[in-house]
């Protein structure tokens, strides 16, 4: 199937040529038809899948046509993501597909000032992408209205319910007009997901891929068993050994991340880390020298590396492993994307053994253990 057989417009089919893209991810393909039918949408897809598109590309599409000439702008789409990083992504995705409809979209997060995004919005808005925190922030302050939404989209709610959010998101709710096109993402189907997906949904289409207990068949798969001293010194060895050039790497805390990379730099192997901690510049300087390959490793916790999407990314490290067994599934998730063939590496201590095993139960395979190495 193309894009073309899913009735888009030119101008979203050329903004997407543009990107080289021609064929829909089974995400986009099950999605855009039925939101283009003005059809509510529970989507079950974790990461990498494509499923910003999959809102995206209709939502411009609708907008478009119900446009009305010489209107002030007023805020018709809000987008809510978990974390600034994926705020972001979404935002140029926005920006990349609507590049030749010309709405106007707004980006708001914590962590930063808000002058230049209030800035923005008393300019006028038609599509705002926002955190929780922030945009409830700016509605109390008088800044944001919601009462013109007509297209609501919750994205990675299965991260928002772990982040706390789920009073920011009520309160959200209950700003937004009655009837509305509603659209909800989750990389899960759980009960508290589920509740929650039924309080804003009217009769929604149910489409789902890559359920989480999934990972990627191209996404080659390996442990090393090591004592928790001799990580870092396993780390280097592997990166050296494997010559590998490019790598995102996880930690379960800001400081083991500050730690790694710390620790890579005086091997002079080029790494910044990135969390919650971080300042939005450095977060978003150390981003930029990740995509674009000007820095060689980038040291993330799992709330932080939502919305890191990174063309052609060959390897992900766990240098802790999860607690949680889905979350191995979504890190893992960041490489072997649109085709492309991947590997993850995992490092498990004595200790985490339980979370090891959790995750062989949820994958239902076996996950290769590398067992000559100098620090087993």
């Amino acid at each position: 199937m193309t894009f073309a057989e899913l009735n888009l417009i030119k101008p979203l089919l050329d903004a997407l040529i543009k990107k080289g893209y021609t064929s829909p991810s089974p995400i986009q393909e099950k999605a855009i038809p039925p939101i283009l039918l003005g059809k509510d949408i529970f989507g079950c897809a974790q990461t990498g899948t494509g499923k910003t598109a999959a809102f995206a590309l209709p939502i411009l599409q609708l907008m478009n046509a119900n446009k009305t000439p010489n209107k002030r702008r007023e805020i018709k789409a809000l987008i809510l993501a978990p974390t600034r990083e994926l705020a972001s992504q979404i935002s140029e995705n926005f920006k990349e597909y609507g590049s030749n409809l010309g709405f106007v979209h707004a980006t708001i997060f914590g962590g930063v000032s808000q002058f230049h995004q209030v800035e923005a919005l008393k300019k006028g808005v038609d599509i705002l992408i926002a955190t929780p925190g922030r945009l409830l922030d700016l509605m109390n302050q008088g800044f944001i209205k919601l009462g013109g939404i007509e297209y609501f989209v919750l994205d990675e709610a299965d991260r928002m319910l772990d982040m706390g959010f789920i009073n920011d998101i009520k309160k959200v709710i209950a700003k937004l007009p009655a009837k509305k096109h509603t659209m909800f993402f989750s990389a899960t189907a759980a009960p508290n997901i589920m509740k929650l997906a039924n309080t804003i949904l009217q009769n929604p289409v149910s489409v789902a891929v890559n359920p989480v207990s999934s990972t990627a068949t191209l996404i080659k798969q390996s442990v090393y068993f090591v004592e928790k001293a001799k990580k870092t010194n396993l780390l280097k060895f592997v990166l050296k050994e494997n010559n590998i050039k490019h790598v995102l790497i996880f930690t379960r805390t800001k400081h083991g991340a500050d730690k790694v990379a710390k620790a890579l730099n005086a091997f002079n192997i080029k790494a910044e880390a990135i969390h919650g901690n971080k300042s939005q510049n450095s977060r978003e300087r150390a981003l930029k020298g990740f995509k674009d390959r000007t820095l060689q490793v980038l040291v993330a916790t799992d709330i932080a590396s939502r919305g890191i999407d990174v063309d052609k990314l060959t390897h992900v490290i766990n240098f802790e492993i999860p607690e949680q067994a889905e979350t191995y599934v979504h890190r893992i998730g960041r490489t072997g994307r649109a085709g492309e063939k991947g590997e993850a590496i995992s490092f498990c201590t004595r200790e985490e053994m339980p979370y090891f095993k959790d995750i062989q139960k949820l994958i239902k395979k076996d996950i290769e253990v590398v067992k000559k190495h100098p620090f087993s």
